[in-house]
Parts: C-alpha cells; structure tokens; sequence
C-alpha cells in the first residue's frame, strides 16, 4: 500500500509539472522514487511499484499521452530501457539491503561472542576466587580441631564474610543485567527515606567496608523521596562497593544527597583515592568495562547496571574526576518529594 500510494503521489506532482519538466525528467523522478521505497518495503511491492510506474510513465507522459502507444522508435527504446532498469534496480536494491542485513547480524553474532567470552572469562575469575577463599578458610576451620586463637578464627570468619559478599554482589550484578536486557525492570516507587537508605547500604557492605572510611552527609531537613527502593539501594550499593575495590585502604568515601528545587533528588557518591583516567570517564558506564591494567577483577557489570536504574527513574548517573582528587559519581532523578509532616495529612 505503501509503495502504490508513494508511486502515485510522485506520478501525481509530474503530472501537474508536466508542461515545465517533460516526459523525460519524469523518469528520473520515477526511478528515484523507487530508491526510496527499496529502503522501506518487501521485493514484491518493489517489483510491482517498478512495473506500475512503467506503465504510468508511458499512458500519462509519453506522446501520445493516454494511450499505450508509443509514437516513435526512440521512445519505444527509451521505455524499454526504463522498464528493464527500474525492476533491475529494484532488485538490486533490495539485494544489496538483504546483503547489508545479513552483514549486521554477523557483526551482531560476533559482538556477542564477544562479550560472551569477556563475560565468561571475568567470571572465571571472579567466582573461582571468592569460591577458592571460602574453601581455604572453612577447611582452615574444620582441620584445626579447636587449636586457633580467637584471633585466628576471627579473621578466617572475616575472609569468609568478605568473599561471600563478592560472589554474592557477582551474582547480583549477573541477575540484575539479565533483568535490564530483558526488559523486565519495574518500578515499585513508594516513599523513601534516603538516610535510612544509605545505612542499609553501608550494613550490606559489612566486613567489605571495613579499611575504608563511609562518612555519610546528609542534612537534617531531607524531604521524602518517591523511588523504588530497592533498585536505589542497589545503585547505591554498586557505586561505593566500586569505590572500595578501586581505592586504597584508609580511603575516604563521601554520601551525600540533597533536594533541588523541590523535584529532583541529587545523590552523590565520591571518594579520595586516583579517580578515573580523563581518556576513559566516557566508556565506565558500558557493559564489562574495567580500567586499563587495574589488577583489581571484576565482570565489569556494577556501573552499568546502576546507570540502567537510575535511567528506569527517568534520571541520569554523571561521573567526574573530584577537584581535590578521586572519583564523584552524581545522580539525578526527578522524583515527588514530602516532608514527613505532609505524609500525615495523605
């Protein structure tokens, strides 16, 4: 329908132009129209759109008009030639695009394959060493048969804790990219309270958190935020457990939030340590991204996975090499604010 009705809208304009543009000039209008729909439409409407403005080329603007008979050789010719090279240009259009598409998808099949390998050889890595920890310590607590200090025993526990909170956040990470690629993320939004938030966080980070510095800034007056908590937690979670990984001990990281102009929630997260190379700030929300030479693991999922939340809100995540030093992730999500003296009256 499509085709029918772009062949006859262009043959149409020719008509009313024909005494400025000729008979001649109309087929190349024609030809070009067909261009057009080859980029749009199947073989068969392209092949028939082919043959119909053939056929409204000859009995509406080659002399005789109205009529299929072609008055002299030349034109007979001129018809023939156009008949034969508008199918075969809509053929060839519509192979070429047939050839383009297939080039896509291989290119597609690779970029997975790609990521697929990235994927599985980051998670070789990542699971088989919390795994391997986890091992060591109980079997270092099963064979000791009562012999460690409490001390030891402590810090054995402690390794443990550690390496089950890093197979744990792999796992997470995995599940919650499988949920944003597959569309399945649906916000629950209901009245947040982001100090209680941030606490939730720094408790699931536990043993984790433990040599680095969480001071949390928050003001007294922060308004109620209407958000999905749980994914917010997540996005919360991600940013400082990728501060801990990436900064040394003793690190000082930074928890701020704030209400902008009664509609936005500003949350920021930011830490002292070397930050983010200048030439690679633009590529550390992508799927497996990892820093250049940074001997810490990781799948490279956590970043991109808070930015896909945060973007569920209809906010957005910015990062930014902190004036004094260290990285600052910012986030910004529009969202209904109440003070807690409103929510009694609703």
């Amino acid at each position: 329908m499509f085709s029918t009705l772009l062949v006859l809208f262009t043959s149409g304009i020719c008509f009313s132009l024909y005494d400025i543009i000729g008979y001649k000039v109309v087929a190349y209008i024609l030809l070009v129209t067909l261009s057009i729909i080859v980029l749009f439409c199947d073989i068969v409407p392209v092949v028939l759109s082919a043959v119909l403005s053939a056929l409204i080329w000859n009995y509406f603007f080659i002399p005789p008009r109205y009529t299929f008979h072609i008055g002299t050789t030349e034109d007979v010719f001129l018809f023939t030639m156009y008949f034969v090279i508008a199918v075969m240009h809509a053929v060839l259009m519509y192979k070429i695009k047939q050839i383009q598409k297939i080039a896509v998808e291989r290119e597609e099949k690779a970029n997975s394959l790609k990521l697929y390998n990235t994927l599985l050889n980051s998670l070789s890595h990542e699971l088989r060493t919390p795994i391997s920890t986890i091992i060591g310590a109980s079997d270092n607590l099963l064979m000791a048969n009562g012999n460690l200090s409490e001390g030891s025993k402590h810090s054995l526990l402690s390794e443990i804790s550690v390496a089950s909170l890093r197979l744990n956040q792999q796992v997470q990470n995995l599940l919650n990219m499988s949920r944003l690629e597959s569309g399945a993320v649906q916000l629950k939004k209901d009245w947040c309270d982001i100090n209680e938030l941030v606490y939730k966080t720094i408790d699931r980070l536990g043993e984790y958190a433990k040599h680095h510095v969480l001071d949390v800034e928050l003001p007294d007056a922060l308004p109620l935020f209407k958000l999905d908590e749980g994914l917010m937690e997540q996005v919360l979670y991600n940013l400082v457990f990728n501060a801990i990984t990436y900064t040394p001990e003793a690190s000082v990281i930074t928890i701020k939030a704030q209400c902008k102009e009664q509609q936005y929630c500003i949350i920021t997260v930011e830490d002292n340590g070397p930050g983010f190379p200048e030439g690679e700030i633009h590529k550390v929300f992508d799927k497996f991204y990892r820093i250049d030479h940074s001997k810490t693991g990781g799948t490279g999922l956590g970043l991109s996975i808070a930015k896909g939340f945060v973007e569920a809100h209809r906010g957005s995540i910015a990062l930014e090499n902190a004036p004094l030093g260290g990285a600052l992730f910012t986030i910004t999500i529009p969202t209904e604010v109440s003070y807690a003296n409103e929510l009694k009256h609703e």
